[in-house]
């Protein structure tokens, strides 16, 4: 729903004005997800110019402010998006980035928290999974209000990479990547089909599908840089699920507790998003293989964690 259709003003607070950030603060503009998108860098330069450049289109587009702010301006957020972090290097995982932003994101949620209480955080920097479990152990909010990225950008890859194996729209595709965002992630063939219809691939065109998805990232990074155009799109997504209270089912990053023997860690699952943020993840009834390496998924997450001593 667009920010003109409610009655209720609508922020959105965007922390970081690289790639990401500035990127998804102009898919905000466009999509007129809320009335005002602010826009805060320690480079406060940059995101001053990111807003005015996005500022001067705005007799071609709703009615949204976008303005660069500080972390006062996060006493109205609905949501605070944290996309700020070190840049993913070409040969570096997204777990090698971990010690480089845990130092930024603990700045981050206490500037935050100063002048809001009780936001809700979206984590879209790397490692994004640890990041998310550490964002709601630094905050002390509930942790329906964290909420990472996840798999939501991995599934559209695998969807897309679908479609264009059987020559059909990705939206026609459903099927679900999970786990962690990185190389333990794991695709759920077991519930993938295309409008109902079951997939049929050999063993080997699976591998070699799944592995383009996985590899997505690595492969953009290595041609330009950084990802930033589909994760903006997948931002703003979970945006919209939130903050027009959808209900929308999306493999964000949440945390999962006691779920067949997986307890005390965040990684991507399908996720009913509704205006407080999680209302609950959904059971999708997974093959014997697909919980055992959504396990291996979770423990190794879970090692990533306990470096980090914030249990």
């Amino acid at each position: 729903m667009p920010a003109s259709y409610r009655t209720k003003p609508t922020r959105i607070v965007v922390v970081g004005s690289g790639a990401v950030g500035a990127t998804t603060a102009y898919t905000l503009l466009l999509r007129d997800r809320a009335h005002e998108i602010v826009l805060i860098d320690a480079n406060h330069e940059k995101a001053q110019g990111d807003a005015l450049d996005m500022s001067h289109g705005a007799p071609f587009v709703g009615g949204a402010k976008v303005f660069a702010g500080d972390y006062a301006d996060c006493e109205q957020a609905d949501i605070v998006i944290i996309t700020a972090g070190a840049a993913q290097r070409p040969g570096e995982t997204r777990q090698d980035l971990l010690k480089r932003n845990i130092g930024i994101l603990k700045d981050i949620v206490q500037g935050v928290l100063r002048y809001n209480p009780n936001p809700i955080l979206l984590v879209a920097s790397n490692p994004v999974d640890v990041l998310s479990y550490a964002a709601w152990k630094l905050s002390g909010l509930s942790h329906k209000r964290v909420i990472g990225s996840g798999t939501v950008l991995d599934s559209a890859r695998f969807r897309y990479l679908i479609g264009e194996k059987a020559g059909v729209t990705p939206k026609s595709v459903h099927g679900y990547v999970i786990g962690e965002h990185g190389d333990s992630e794991l695709p759920v063939w077991s519930r993938t089909n295309i409008v109902g219809a079951p997939i049929v691939l050999s063993d080997q065109e699976q591998d070699e599908l799944f592995s383009s998805t996985r590899n997505a990232a690595y492969q953009i990074i290595q041609a330009k840089g950084s990802t930033a155009y589909a994760i903006a799109l997948a931002l703003d997504r979970i945006c919209a699920s939130i903050l027009d209270n959808e209900h929308g089912i999306l493999n964000v990053s949440t945390y999962l507790e006691d779920y067949y023997g997986i307890s005390d860690v965040y990684l991507g699952f399908p996720t009913i998003l509704s205006g407080g943020g999680v209302k609950s993840i959904v059971d999708i009834q997974l093959s014997e293989n697909e919980f055992a390496a959504l396990r291996r998924s979770a423990d190794f997450l879970k090692e990533r964690i306990v470096e980090l001593s914030l249990s």
